[in-house]
């Protein structure tokens, strides 16, 4: 194997320590930062109908950050993902030798992954280039953190905290680079989208956000669509030991720009649960709807945190999809955390069973920039229309 940015490090200047703003331009290069993360992480599958697929990929990722000088900050990041044997999974179908494989979407690359210009005057912040974006829960706009290829734009962002609680933001999307690597057909999406969200803080219950998301894409018409939408999240007191933790979201979708298809469909999510020290377990119910044979589209999302961890529902069935849920997360002893979600799903029209899954991960950090994690996930179906399957991952992630 070869880890080519790993080398890298020996090109990049050491950090200089300052705690005042640069006094010129050179110096906001040399007190600038330099990242780190390197990720090694095993995911096997078992899939109906396809061979099994092992894969132990390295993900490294190195960037500098200038130091803010008169409010502008420049940032590069490189990412590089190798595999000791990269056919002995489907990489999403760009590897012949692959075929027949489960997919792991953790194809081999090296690319750009952040390089971005950003200048802040007083609360707003504009911000032109390669970024990551994650609004809110990731559920309609995030950045697939979980995959070694992370989701980032191509585009123009403003975000302002001028008002009190507030947080606006406005984003013209150019492009989008998917986690499947420029090697793939859809592994760039050309977009002309545009991005609204808008969320206060200052209600005593929670925050309410509002938002309007119209996405255009020239090589992926189908997901083109306008979603409209509003949530309401936060916590109440009960005890001093424990509290209420609740969420209620609810869109509007219809069909825009080049899509071709004509749909009208909805999206709700409603959660509830209880938090306290040794951790919380919440209740949930969401539903895709459905219009004409098309499901309410996520095309930005982060999906894998959604829906189950076995991605069977990337895209939602024509039917649409309810997902009625529990997700526990707890404290364990020795400084481990429990994560844990129990699906049901059914279609929304017809409410035909489509299967349930459980999903467990157990985390450990090792010191301040070390963190393991083991976690499983196991679909099985009430539709012969998917599979059964079955992932474990064992992972390590390094951070500076």
């Amino acid at each position: 194997m070869k880890f080519p940015l790993i080398s890298c490090l020996a090109l990049v200047t050491a950090v200089c320590a300052a705690t005042a703003e640069p006094g010129s331009l050179r110096d906001a290069f040399t007190q600038g930062k330099v990242s780190l993360n390197l990720r090694i992480r095993y995911e096997g599958v078992q899939q109906t109908a396809l061979m099994d697929a092992e894969a132990l990929t390295l993900r490294t990722r190195l960037g500098y950050a200038t130091a803010p000088y008169h409010g502008w900050k420049t940032m590069l990041e490189v990412e590089n993902i190798v595999a000791t044997d990269g056919d002995s999974y489907s990489q999403a179908g760009i590897n012949a030798g692959g075929a027949g494989h489960a997919v792991v979407a953790d194809p081999e690359t090296t690319e750009f992954n952040q390089a971005l210009i950003a200048y802040t005057m007083d609360q707003t912040t504009l911000t032109v280039g390669r970024q990551r974006l994650v609004l809110d829960n990731a559920r309609f706009v995030g950045d697939v953190g979980w995959r070694q290829n992370m989701q980032t734009f191509d585009a123009v962002v403003v975000q302002d905290k001028s008002l009190d609680k507030s947080v606006l933001t406005y984003a013209y999307i150019d492009r989008i680079n998917r986690v499947f690597s420029t090697r793939h057909a859809q592994g760039r999406w050309n977009s002309s989208s545009h991005i609204l969200n808008a969320s206060y803080s200052g209600l005593p219950a929670g925050t309410l956000t509002g938002y309007a998301y119209f996405l255009d894409f020239a090589n992926a018409t189908a997901n083109s669509c306008a979603t409209y939408g509003i949530s309401f999240s936060g916590t109440t007191k009960v005890s001093d030991d424990c509290k209420i933790n609740y969420r209620a979201e609810f869109a509007q979708q219809t069909d825009h720009g080049s899509n071709a298809q004509h749909y009208r469909t909805h999206y709700a999510d409603l959660e509830a649960g209880l938090v306290a020290k040794f951790g919380n377990v919440t209740f949930g119910h969401e539903v895709l709807g459905s219009d004409r044979n098309v499901g309410f589209k996520t095309p930005l999302a982060t999906l894998h945190a959604f829906n189950g961890w076995a991605d069977l529902f990337l895209g939602t069935p024509t039917a649409g999809l309810r997902d009625t849920f529990m997700k526990v997360t707890g404290n364990l002893p020795g400084q481990f955390t429990l994560l844990a979600f129990a699906h049901g799903y059914k279609t929304d029209s017809a409410a035909i069973k489509l299967g349930s899954e459980l999903d467990l991960q157990i985390a450990h950090k090792f010191g301040k920039s070390t963190t393991g994690l083991i976690k499983y996930a196991d679909f099985r179906r009430d539709s012969s229309t998917l599979p059964n399957v079955r992932k474990l991952w064992a992972q390590v992630e390094f951070t500076y």
